[in-house]
């Protein structure tokens, strides 16, 4: 590896240590309806969205409050001693991807059959703090 491709290789590992990244892979719901939820909370603070998730009828709002937590749990593992209301979590990225799909047969009038597509998806949510100033803080003096 060149000197470049490595100062590069640690620039982006450096920037990454305050980011905590949660994936959630095969969900059995279509991607359209994880979407609607993911576009929802995408870049609100995480208490806000965990509220809002919490208290929203759609199906994949528990499936996406449940990777939040998990993600936030990352944050907390990756920032000991870092506290989430001062450093300002935010949702920074949520994207949701087609997994793959159950092709099954229905029957359809006059001998034929309709491909049914049940659609699956995968979702990855990215967290990081808006205060980094707290977070390197409270890094440098647990090293």
């Amino acid at each position: 590896m060149g000197a470049r491709k490595r100062l590069r290789a640690e620039a982006i590992k450096e920037a990454r240590k305050s980011l905590a990244i949660a994936k959630l892979n095969n969900c059995p719901t279509s991607p359209r309806k994880m979407r609607l939820v993911a576009d929802m909370v995408r870049g609100m603070d995480v208490q806000k969205a965990l509220f809002l998730l919490k208290h929203s009828g759609k199906e994949a709002s528990g499936r996406l409050e449940k990777l939040l937590l998990s993600a936030i749990n990352n944050w907390e593992q990756k920032n000991e001693g870092a506290r989430m209301d001062e450093a300002g979590l935010f949702i920074k990225e949520v994207y949701v991807d087609g997994g793959r799909m159950l092709k099954r047969i229905q029957p359809a009038p006059q001998g034929r059959a309709h491909r049914v597509r049940k659609r699956s998806n995968h979702v990855t949510m990215i967290v990081d703090a808006r205060n980094q100033e707290v977070v390197e803080e409270v890094n440098e003096s647990n090293s």
